[in-house]
């Protein structure tokens, strides 16, 4: 095949493949991840993926025919192959210059070639109808690096997990919104999975080809991370152990899918294991132990031994164990006090006990303590107890004790107020929440100097600036000048910003944060206080030149040039993504800069509209009808909820069930 070029690449040096703890989103800004130029294998008459891969990462692309027509000049552009031509050559490509993914279309109704698959670095499922574009930006945003979930999780008091005891996960799709609340991550236990057979039985041990659409359809379903597990028959699982070879080619398959965890079995081989470990990219591994003999004891060097050998290959340890008697909860917790105090930094140690008798350390464990759900089919372990149930069990042992939580504002202005009600009765959680006028200057300081106060969340926000009572500002709420969240932490109160965070995820649902960087945006406002959280979650995505309408800029935004004509929008490229923050009823003015950057041939990437009430026109229909990605404030407002829970109580709640529970469903 000839090669194509769409559209002019950018030369840049050859970069280095980076470690996998590179690339992340390092506090409130994105990394830049993996530079490597971009190879998307695609099937015969499926070349429309590589545009989207391209369009995804804000990127040219262009069609070759080998992997010896790729150089250093394709930087910055995107390289689409089919794989019939990249057969010849994968194995000898230059793996320092180029990543390559090869991308399968499950609808052809075959299962990808298996060389292919061995030989890319990662391989992406999907389905033609429908097609979930914001599975493809976070695949490969997390693979290439520019994400990380980990790096957000291991801050956090408390991480749970969910485990989809399913033989079929689309048994637990209709479900999953509801499921996953107060999970931070969903683990498909493949052992557990049943594939059909012609004649109607079951595989022993479900194909590659099958498990690789089970993870698609979990991922397509489930914004939360995944935990890829292969439970062996010894410890409570089905996959065989008479072949330590067969883990390792489906662990190191799941590293390829992109699931951000695999949990690896410390009996497997240490070959294996450290294989897995060199090989894992932005993946992170899970060393799991578990007893089912009723022997093990925490008080023991045995008890040690393994934690010193699950260390070697793993960023969380994870020990589970059958107990006889309650005293030994009390030995689980002085082992897991000992582990910490003697590896300050780390790996984590999640450790729970399992049966009746081992609930307790259930509740006392705070990292990745496995949960189910009364929806679920069975348990996946003796003893699991479901996030409400941990927190009942918490607040009667006084480790959750009951608060007052408030939204403060008008109540048109709190859409957000009207989910947490349900989120809180979901997830079990003891609080108070109340809706509250502002009042009078002075009332929120009131409030949150009561005894029982558990933490607000306000709007319209409160100034940074000049709210002395509280004593500590996070970075973002400083530099927006905005608090719109007020957090309690110990004895004292932190004034944060949750609405820029909202926001960034937005931008960031249906692209990847690389996507953005050194772009020139475009920002309406009335006002540079409702315009500062959009250009912090733009600041926070390394985007270039922000142009202004109607606003001063805010002090802390350099690199913002206001138009001040018609003569300078036209001198203005195109913009990769346009931001409202107008009010409702001038919501309507930026629909003459949409149409105008769609002009020519040209084709707008994101508009954001953060307008909330009645308005004149409908900007939102006209970006779409001129070829933007849009998103208006139920977007935005969901994202900022998850967030502002987060922040307030602890735990994680899916945009997909805060869309649900506001009876607009997500899908």
């Amino acid at each position: 095949m000839a090669t194509k070029q769409l559209q002019s690449a950018q030369s840049a040096p050859t970069p280095t493949r980076p470690k996998s703890t590179n690339g992340v989103i390092n506090g409130t800004k994105a990394g830049v991840g993996d530079t490597r130029i971009v190879v998307i294998i695609y099937g015969q008459g499926q070349e429309k993926i590589v545009s989207v891969f391209a369009d995804v990462l804000g990127k040219p692309y262009r069609l070759a025919s080998s992997f010896t027509e790729v150089g250093s000049e394709d930087h910055g552009t995107v390289i689409g192959i089919q794989a019939s031509d990249a057969k010849t050559n994968i194995k000898s490509r230059n793996k320092v210059l180029m990543v390559a993914i090869n991308a399968h279309c499950v609808n052809l109704g075959m299962p990808p070639d298996v060389d292919l698959s061995s030989a890319s670095d990662y391989e992406f499922l999907y389905t033609e109808q429908p097609f979930f574009r914001r599975d493809l930006s976070r695949f490969i945003a997390f693979t290439l690096g520019q994400i990380s979930h980990h790096e957000a999780l291991i801050t956090k008091p408390r991480t749970y997990f969910i485990s989809t005891t399913f033989p079929d996960v689309r048994t637990a799709l209709s479900n999953l919104d509801i499921l996953s609340v107060g999970s931070d991550a969903v683990e498909i236990r493949v052992d557990l999975l049943k594939e059909t057979l012609p004649d109607g039985s079951f595989s022993s041990v479900p194909s590659l080809s099958y498990v690789g659409e089970q993870v698609m359809l979990l991922r397509q379903r489930t914004e939360l991370p995944i935990i890829f597990t292969t439970r062996c028959t010894r410890e409570n699982g089905r996959f065989p152990m008479d072949n330590p070879d067969l883990y390792y080619q489906y662990l190191y398959r799941a590293i390829q899918w992109g699931c951000e965890y695999i949990d690896v079995e410390v009996w497997l081989p240490e070959d294996i294991r450290r294989r897995l470990w060199e090989q894992k990219g932005n993946s992170r591994i899970i060393s799991a132990f578990h007893d089912f003999s009723g022997t093990f004891k925490w008080p023991s060097p045995q008890a040690q031994s393994i934690f010193a050998e699950s260390r070697k290959y793993g960023d969380i340890v994870k020990m589970i164990t059958i107990i006889n008697s309650m005293s030994e909860n009390y030995e689980l917790e002085y082992f897991r006090s000992q582990i910490k105090a003697n590896n300050p930094d780390g790996p984590p140690l999640s450790a729970v006990n399992m049966g009746q008798l081992g609930q307790l350390s259930r509740a006392l464990n705070t990292v990745f303590s496995p949960i189910t759900h009364p929806l679920l089919p069975i348990v996946a372990a003796p003893g699991q107890m479901s996030a409400a149930e941990i927190n009942g069990a918490l607040s009667t042992m006084g480790q959750l004790p009951k608060k007052n939580i408030y939204a403060i504002g008008s109540f048109r202005s709190t859409p957000q107020a009207t989910f947490f009600e349900k989120c809180f009765n979901e997830l079990g959680l003891p609080h108070n929440f109340q809706s509250l006028d502002r009042g009078v200057r002075g009332s929120v300081e009131a409030f949150i100097l009561q005894p029982n106060f558990g933490g607000a969340y306000i709007n319209p926000p409160l100034n940074a600036a000049t709210q002395s009572y509280i004593p500590l500002l996070s970075d973002a709420a400083r530099t927006i000048g905005a608090v719109d969240t007020i957090v309690v932490r110990g004895d004292s109160f932190v004034g944060d910003n949750a609405t820029w965070k909202g926001i960034r995820a937005t931008l960031t649902r249906d692209f990847a944060p690389s996507a953005y960087a050194n772009r020139a945006a475009i920002i309406l406002s009335s006002s540079g206080e409702d315009a500062a959280s959009a250009i912090f979650a733009l600041r926070s995505l390394n985007i270039g030149t922000i142009y202004t309408v109607g606003f001063k800029s805010p002090a802390f935004a350099a690199g913002v040039e206001p138009f001040t004509s018609i003569e300078s929008v036209q001198r203005v490229d195109q913009p990769f993504a346009i931001i409202s923050a107008l009010p409702p009823e001038k919501s309507h003015l930026v629909q003459p800069l949409l149409r105008h950057f769609s002009r020519d041939g040209g084709k707008g990437k994101v508009f954001v509209d953060l307008a909330n009430g009645p308005r004149k026109g409908d900007p939102l229909a006209v970006a779409e009808q001129s070829g933007w990605m849009a998103y208006g404030t139920a977007d935005t407002s969901a994202f900022t909820t998850v967030e502002t829970l987060r922040l307030l109580v602890g735990q994680n709640v899916p945009y997909s069930f805060v869309r649900l529970a506001s009876g607009r469903g997500l899908y």
